[in-house]
């Protein structure tokens, strides 16, 4: 080839589009080496270290000790019972909502992603003034109920986890060919054998995915259990104990190892699962359209409405109990406890709120990065990068975040600079959502066509340039759409940052904590509506945002 070949346009642009994706592919492939295996495999390496040296004696120490493995036994106990109750409701709600008529379904929808706009511990917080030893019920009927222990955390966490296994399960009965449910009526099958031989085998991978995303949320859940939990420990606050009360990071780290056990099993089954789900819709199927029924329709709205009523009692308790003077005792309405005269002040909603802009903000440049670069590279690299970008789906956040501790907390390392700054938590937010901001940003990405691409090329246009003029203004939406998702994680997670924050950097969230703890239960519900006001607010925002540029059908509540 002649050195005029070499330097002709075509060339130098196939060169520079070549070097571009070289770049975008090891860039994004760094920064979830960096923020993800890296903290993983200080987890791991901190698991073995003991003062005789490196080996199995953590392990063996725990395994033999009767306190540890009622810990665990615990922890398992509140995870299999509230994920089967979870599964439970969730699935009749999801029910009433996709395959009824009855009035309201728009609101109950809602009402039943309210949990998502909190912390965790919201939950427990609202079952402290409901049936807490000074809680609303115990006072007006004279009753002695004891919340705190299994009972409390079991019901915390299947409030909890009730909006993600609906959301799942919603999703598998949106769908279904009307001729299945026309057959099994024409062989003259009742309701109830319909059901089961029908509408159950035709989500059942719908059933076995929220199995799976419901048992991982509640084995790592932190904030319910160490507000409600009293005396009855499982393995995330017992992390926390080791880890916060008494600076035992090896056996912190053996905890986080075990944590990250079930959660990645967990995940492994849910994507198994999902490349073993079949279509339930062809070009031959006709849509399944319910039809009004009284009976059923009535049956199925009484019921949403005792689910949406146990969940919006949680939150409506938590919000009056913010306006209340003195709870128990003085229950006349003020608002003092909005004036934060508490230490830091209103300074924690602030620093959360900048938080969650620049996590938001990261997570449109590198979550959309990863997912254009893995789409449009398809090679060797592109695979590991699929693989690291949905691998953080396997790590519960406080495994993560005590993986930061222990990795970045050294001068030294070329990341240190972010430790003990409001970077640290913004990146640890970021790659704790990877996985579902960048299957996100991959399923918008795919449904667009190479055509783009090679008309771009075709007239002498760059890569970057194509990205740029033509692929995010396609995609912008769903952009937001991210942006929006990881505001909102950003605002309300409390366990993937609990061991990140300083009094420099502390957020909202934990401060609610810390408040609950030391009995200024107000003071915590006070900062907690704050936190649901907030999201709520950014929320409503980036729908009108996409109102007003004409974007319809788009939601940002995922």
């Amino acid at each position: 080839m002649s050195a005029a070949d070499t330097s002709s346009p075509s060339s130098r642009l196939f060169e520079a589009d070549r070097l571009f994706g070289i770049v975008l592919v090891a860039a994004t492939a760094l920064l979830l080496v960096v923020f993800v295996l890296v903290p993983l495999w200080a987890i791991l390496k901190n698991s073995f270290v003991t003062p005789e040296g490196i080996g199995l004696g953590n392990f063996i120490r725990y395994f033999t000790d009767a306190r540890f493995l009622g810990i665990v036994g615990n922890t398992f106990e509140v995870g299999i019972s509230v994920s089967l109750t979870t599964l439970v409701l969730a699935y009749g709600y999801a029910y009433a909502i996709q395959r009824t008529c009855m009035p309201l379904r728009p609101v109950l929808r809602i009402v039943a992603l309210l949990p998502v706009f909190s912390p965790s511990l919201v939950q427990a917080l609202g079952l402290q003034f409901l049936l807490g030893r000074n809680g609303l019920i115990n006072r007006t009927f004279g009753t002695e109920i004891d919340i705190y222990g299994f009972w409390g955390i079991y019901i915390a966490d299947v409030v909890y986890a009730f909006p993600h296994a609906f959301l799942i399960l919603s999703a598998a009965l949106a769908v279904a060919d009307a001729r299945l449910y026309e057959s099994a009526e024409s062989l003259g099958a009742g309701p109830w054998r319909i059901f089961r031989t029908v509408t159950l085998p035709g989500t059942r991978y719908g059933l076995a995915s929220a199995a799976f995303v419901v048992f991982t949320i509640v084995i790592t859940d932190f904030g319910n259990p160490v507000v409600i939990g009293g005396n009855y420990s499982v393995l995330a606050v017992e992390i926390y104990n080791q880890v916060s009360g008494q600076a035992n990071f090896a056996m912190g780290a053996v905890i986080g190892v075990l944590l990250l056990l079930p959660a990645a099993l967990a995940v492994t089954g849910e994507k198994w699962i999902a490349r073993r789900q079949f279509a339930s819709l062809t070009s031959q199927s006709v849509p399944l359209k319910p039809q009004p029924s009284a009976g059923r329709d009535t049956a199925w709205f009484v019921y949403s409405l005792i689910v949406a009523a146990c969940i919006l009692s949680l939150v409506a308790i938590v919000i009056y109990a913010s306006f209340v003077r003195l709870w128990p005792y003085n229950l006349s309405l003020s608002l003092r406890h909005y004036q934060f005269d508490v230490q830091n002040g209103i300074e924690p909603l602030w620093t959360s709120i900048k938080v969650a802009i620049v996590t938001a903000l990261l997570s449109v440049v590198f979550v959309t990065g990863a997912a254009y670069a893995n789409h449009a590279y398809p090679n060797r690299a592109s695979r590991f990068l699929y693989f690291l970008a949905i691998l953080p789906a396997a790590v519960p956040g406080m495994v993560l975040g005590l993986g930061y501790i222990l990795a970045f907390n050294t001068p030294g390392q070329p990341v240190y600079w972010i430790y003990d700054t409001i970077l640290i938590i913004a990146f640890c937010n970021l790659y704790h959502y990877h996985a579902q901001g960048f299957l996100l940003a991959t399923t918008n990405i795919k449904q667009i066509s190479t055509t783009f691409d090679e008309a771009s090329s075709t007239l002498g246009a760059t890569r970057v340039k194509t990205v740029w003029r033509i692929i995010l203004p396609m995609i912008w939406p769903t952009v937001l759409g991210v942006g929006v998702f990881y505001f909102m994680r950003a605002m309300v997670t409390l366990s993937a940052v609990i061991f990140l924050i300083t009094p420099s950097t502390q957020l909202a969230a934990v401060s609610v904590l810390y408040l609950d703890d030391r009995g200024a239960l107000n003071q915590a519900a006070a900062f907690a509506v704050c936190i649901m006001a907030t999201v709520v607010a950014f929320l409503l925002v980036a729908q009108l945002v996409l109102r007003l540029a004409g974007v319809r059908g788009v939601s940002l509540v995922r």
